[in-house]
């Protein structure tokens, strides 16, 4: 069987968790794991676990840009660059038989700092083999036609609504 293309989505939590407990999945099977996080700037929790996992490299983000909405039209090129060439990339370093996770794709699309168009060609022209999971939410609808799995977290309740900070460790 080829690799697949898998969507985890929603406004609940859980997307990036998901994908990261197929990564450790896939890097336990000896599978080559790539992950990519867009917006993210890799000091989160699950980052310094991962660096300890044989198997999974992370992308370590060398810049950030804030929210899309507060960036000058100038920043917003800059930003959409950036992330373009860090997309490309991971798709050149992905192993043919391997997992690459592309997190906050979702998001990244929706906010024009990757091009949908061109994600779509690089999902059609992968590696056979290669399994990719994409997280975000508000998945744009040719995205979830290309998909092969889509799984949708949907919030009931959060304790953010409570005014609980984000804990480490348990959200970041």
């Amino acid at each position: 069987m080829s690799g697949l293309i898998h969507i985890y989505c929603g406004d609940g939590k859980g997307k990036t968790t998901a994908a990261l407990g197929l990564a450790l999945r896939a890097a336990g099977s000896g599978k080559r794991v790539l992950l990519l996080q867009f917006f993210k700037d890799g000091k989160s929790s699950e980052f310094s676990a991962l660096s300890h996992v044989p198997g999974i490299e992370t992308v370590p983000q060398t810049r950030t840009f804030g929210f899309s909405w507060t960036l000058s039209d100038a920043e917003k090129a800059e930003a959409r660059t950036y992330y373009s060439a860090l997309l490309e990339d991971a798709f050149a370093r992905s192993a043919d038989d391997g997992l690459l996770v592309l997190d906050e794709a979702m998001s990244a699309c929706t906010t024009g700092m990757i091009d949908e168009g061109r994600l779509l060609r690089l999902l059609a022209e992968k590696p056979e083999e290669l399994e990719v999971v994409l997280t975000g939410r508000n998945p744009p609808q040719a995205l979830l036609d290309a998909a092969d799995y889509v799984t949708e977290m949907k919030k009931i309740k959060h304790p953010y609504e409570r005014g609980v900070a984000a804990r480490k460790g348990i959200e970041y």
